[in-house]
Parts: C-alpha cells; structure tokens; sequence
C-alpha cells in the first residue's frame, strides 16, 4: 500500500483537543503499527491563533517520529469572513452563493498545500482530509477526489448545510464516520451512494489508573458530586447543566456538589457558589482520578461527532448524562447501556436522583461503560479497522 497523506488546517504536538488530538493518536498507532504516513499542512499554529501568520517555516519536520510537511497559508480578509461566518454561527441560512464562496475563498488556505497534492498525488495511495469546514479540505479534495477520503468530524449545525459542500463532498472516494448517528446525518444531507463510507470510531487510550479516594483528598472534596471535565463555554451547553443544577438544590436536600474541571470561565448563581468548585485546568491523572470519584458525569452539549469525556469516564467505571437531543452521546449511552439522558429539568432531576439513589446499578452502568470503550475503542481495535479501510480504498 502506498503512503497515506493526512491533511488538516494546522498541526502540533502540544494543540489540545478536537481534530488535531485525533489524528495525533491516530497517526501515531498507524506508524506504530507500520502503516506509512505523513501530514500535510498549513504552517497557522493552530485554530486560536492569527489564520494569516505562518507561525511553522514551511517544510518537512518529523515530530514524534511523524513526517509532517507544512505549507505557507495565503493571506485572506479576516473580516469579510467572519462578517459571513456570524451568519452561520446564527444559522442565519441559507447563504447567498456569494457569501458561501467568501466563506470558502477567506478562511485558511494555502495554494502551495494545493498544488503539492495535485503534483504528488500518484505516490499517494489516499488523502484523508480532517475536519470537513475548513479551506484546506474544500480546496484539497477537489486536487484528488479518486484519492479524498473525509472524516468530516459533523455534527448537526449550519455549516454542514452549505450548498458548497453538498456539491462536492458526495464526489470524494470514501468517508469515515465517528458513530451512526454521524454517517445518518450525512447520509440526509448529501447523496453519499457513490462514497464508500464507513463508521470506524476514534480511538482511546484505554490503559489509564484512578483513584477517587486520591482525588477527595487532594481537592478535600467529601461530598457526592456531578462532574463537567471539558472546555466550559456556551457553544457546549454548560449554562443548561449549571442552571438545572441550581434548580436542583432549590428542590432537593441533600448535599450534593458540582466539580466543574477545564479551561473557560462561566458564571455560577449566587444561590450555589458553595455548592459549586471550579477547578479549571488539572493535570490527567486528576482528571481520570476525579471521574472515578463522581457519582455520574454529565456532558450537557448538544453538538458531538464523539465526545472523549464520556468514554474516559465510562473508563473509569461511572455512568453519564448526556442531552437527549446530541444525536451521538445519547446513541452512545444507549448502545452502551451505561449512561443516562434528559431533556428538560424534571428529566434532569429524575436522572440524577436515580444515580444517587441505585449505587449498584450506577456501579454496573460504569463498568458495562468500560467494556463498551475497550470493545470498540482501544487502539489496537481502532488501528485494525482503519487499516483494513485503507487497504481497501487503495486496491
């Protein structure tokens, strides 16, 4: 099989979260496993930083025993994209032609990435292009669309709808999917009945230690609590968890606690500051420590393709709570039979109460979690099965 070129806006060692933590662990267990590899991208730090400094020189590195080949990122109008772009983030649609092709033409680009893939397609065996909204995947499928295999990362939002992509992204060669809610999604929006798609999952470290005795006392945290692990802003549906929290104390007498760990900052109702610790930033072994020591985690968003959290606390034996109307984490905790879901307060109350009230069955969900993510997705299963995908789109 010739080698597999993965193309992402931006890429590096240390960029926390989503896509690019994804294909760092990807990667890395594909090369490990002998698969020959390497990343193509642009030479932006990463997506917070300025989309018109070309932070990396442009070039081959070899990070962690990677390949990684950067390209310079062509200057765009910063405004007359985000003019567009707060359109969609206010799913003010459909777009104008016009204002779809601003989309497309002014977020981050690189002509040099583009040409490359053209010019060097033939020692390629297959382009994965990862996640699905920005320019170096519209752009750089359209160079290789026998070669294009997607993993979009969708999940239920403005962008997805965008006639731009409904024209091209039913062209590519093939697609992979986090879960079945993901491929059903796509499978709505665009006709995908020349795309050879598959769900494969993404994969997890599974071999990880807890101890939720350590984390009490770390944090001199005695009580029972919920816990939030992940970015705290309004895009992941916080302010639901923390204002049916506080509801829950208005109607509940009992003395149960909310730890909220990660980066962001929210503002917590005076009625339940004492009820309420933000930790902000902790290291992993106080993360995996801490979803032992909750009686259930609850991950509020509505918007996931995956949602690590869950699994990394299914991992550490405890069930979740996720929002009914995410597609993707309610599938999970269904498929799983280890988590639970609401969509209003009462259903909130009612699932909370029920964690606190069963202890066994709270402890079965958690370890039913477990054998769910190490069944389906530790590395050594994920690597098999993106393998043989490979191998097959490359015949």
């Amino acid at each position: 099989m010739k080698k597999i070129g993965f193309v992402i806006p931006w890429f590096g060692m240390n960029i926390p979260g989503g896509a690019e933590a994804e294909l760092r662990g990807l990667t890395k267990h594909l090369s490990e496993s002998g698969m020959e590899l390497e990343i193509l991208s642009t030479c932006v730090k990463e997506f917070s930083a300025d989309w018109n400094e070309d932070y990396h020189k442009p070039g081959i590195t070899v990070e962690d025993g990677i390949k990684i080949r950067r390209f310079k990122v062509r200057k765009r109008n910063a405004d007359a994209f985000h003019k567009v772009n707060i359109k969609l983030m206010r799913d003010e649609m459909p777009l104008k032609k016009e204002e779809e092709k601003i989309f497309a033409e002014e977020m981050v680009n690189s002509p040099d990435l583009y040409e490359y893939i053209e010019q060097h397609k033939e020692e390629y065996g297959l382009f994965v292009f990862i996640p699905y909204m920005f320019g170096t995947t519209y752009y750089g499928i359209q160079r290789c669309l026998d070669r294009a295999v997607l993993i979009p990362c969708f999940h239920n939002e403005s962008y997805v709808y965008m006639e731009i992509f409904k024209e091209q992204f039913p062209k590519v060669a093939g697609m992979i999917f986090h879960a079945e809610p993901e491929a059903e999604l796509a499978c709505r929006v665009y006709d995908l009945s020349g795309v050879n798609y598959a769900v494969l999952g993404e994969g997890v470290y599974t071999d990880i230690m807890y101890d939720s005795a350590r984390f009490r006392q770390k944090y001199s945290i005695s009580d029972p609590f919920i816990l939030y692990a992940g970015r705290k802003d309004v895009g992941k549906n916080i302010y639901t968890l923390i204002h049916n929290f506080a509801e829950y104390k208005s109607r509940n007498d009992n003395n149960l606690k909310l730890v909220l760990i990660g980066g962001g900052s929210v503002v917590i109702p005076e009625p339940v500051k004492k009820d309420v610790y933000d930790l902000g930033f902790v290291d992993i072994q106080d993360k995996f420590d801490a979803y032992a020591a909750a009686e259930l985690l609850c991950q509020p968003s509505k918007n996931e393709s995956f949602s690590l959290v869950i699994m990394e606390s299914w991992l550490c034996e405890r069930p979740v709570l996720v929002h009914e109307e995410c597609a993707v984490t309610s599938h999970f905790a269904r498929q799983a039979g280890a988590g639970l879901y609401f969509n209003n307060y009462f259903e909130f109350e009612g699932a909370v109460n029920y964690i606190l009230n069963n202890k066994e069955t709270a402890s079965e969900m958690g370890k039913q979690g477990r054998m769910f993510v190490i069944n389906n997705f530790a590395w050594d299963v994920i690597v098999k099965k993106y393998t043989t995908y490979f191998e097959k789109m490359c015949k």
